[in-house]
């Protein structure tokens, strides 16, 4: 959010509550609709802050550095993961990603929410280094058919990537009761609406919200 959105906010409702950040996590076998989801929310939400991984892999057709990911040698990479640069990292698919740890926590610091676009095996870690800061939704597909032709649709793997993908979903997917909340996305719009109730919900979240002590005793004082 710019500094200028920032006080027009304030204008709006000079009472805003001082709250801290959170981190928020859609994860789901590929294809399924977390990606999507997740770009839906940075459009809609300007409060919501991407966190750009560290990767290995090379760019896809589009992607840009910075934006997508840091694309990032190997050796670079095992010195972040050696030097408890990353908050959380995982191999998927032979190529390694990882969230660096500064931009999250400043961002949260700040009162701002960061949206994390990860695996169940990154999700695990952020659990064990931040379970209060951490709010994890799973993405499920309609059915086996349905995730398919999403794979198909995309464009970006070729056939043999594709089964590979369809054969890895099945183990992804038994991670779904590890998470906080579960979606089944058979309509993008009503998933994308799931998504942001629940993220409105874990905002108001009286622990979250920093400043409420602060702002009760002022409403008390002038009772």
């Amino acid at each position: 959010m710019t500094r200028e959105a920032r006080n027009t906010e304030k204008k709006k409702n000079p009472k805003t509550i001082a709250r801290r950040g959170l981190m928020f996590v859609l994860s789901s076998p590929s294809g399924a609709g977390k990606t999507t989801l997740s770009r839906l929310l940075l459009r809609a939400d300007p409060n919501v802050a991407l966190s750009v991984s560290v990767t290995t892999r090379a760019k896809r057709r589009g992607e840009i550095n910075g934006r997508d990911y840091h694309f990032i040698d190997l050796a670079r990479f095992q010195m972040m993961v050696k030097s408890g640069e990353l908050l959380e990292w995982a191999e998927v698919f032979g190529h390694c990603y990882g969230t660096p740890r500064r931009p999250v926590e400043r961002a949260l610091r700040a009162g701002r929410d960061v949206l994390f676009d990860i695996d169940w095996q990154g999700t695990q870690q952020l659990r064990e280094k931040a379970r209060d800061d951490l709010v994890s939704v799973f993405i499920l597909p309609p059915t086996a058919k349905e995730l398919e032709r999403r794979l198909h649709t995309r464009a970006q793997d070729s056939h043999d990537i594709i089964r590979t993908r369809m054969a890895k979903a099945a183990g992804e997917m038994s991670h779904w009761p590890e998470y906080d909340y579960v979606i089944v996305n058979s309509d993008i719009d009503l998933a994308f609406a799931e998504v942001r109730a629940i993220l409105a919900a874990e905002r108001l979240k009286r622990e979250r919200q920093i400043g409420l002590s602060t702002f009760v005793r002022g409403l008390q004082a002038k009772l």
